[in-house]
């Protein structure tokens, strides 16, 4: 009596078990499952593909300044000449128009486009 109890309980694990497995293949295999499964592996591609286009530029950028400072010190070029301080005040200014506004470093303007009319 007890084999065939234990044999049906093996039996009955067995069965339940590959009717899970056969189950969980099914739901893979469905068209939304794999379509799913489909654009997370392109998005993964296209992060790793980004990753090393990412790295890939910042060695060309690197290179590149590594050459041109190369290139300056042959040639006898300063790699890094001054440029001229940026502008703060207008070219001309006007103190007596009224839109002009004292201790301002910048014209100020009315937009009233009416105004001068």
């Amino acid at each position: 009596m007890f084999r065939r109890t234990f044999w049906f309980s093996t039996g009955v694990a067995a069965g339940v078990w590959a009717t899970t497995k056969v189950n969980r293949k099914l739901r893979q295999l469905t068209p939304e499952s794999l379509a799913a499964t489909a654009a997370n592996k392109a998005i993964e591609a296209g992060h790793r593909i980004k990753d090393r286009a990412v790295g890939f530029a910042l060695d060309v950028r690197d290179n590149m300044a590594q050459r041109e400072e190369e290139l300056g010190e042959a040639l006898g070029i300063n790699a890094n000449p001054e440029l001229p301080a940026p502008r703060r005040f207008a070219a001309i200014e006007n103190r007596n128009n009224p839109k002009y506004v004292e201790g301002s470093t910048y014209q100020t303007y009315s937009y009233n486009r009416n105004e001068d009319h």
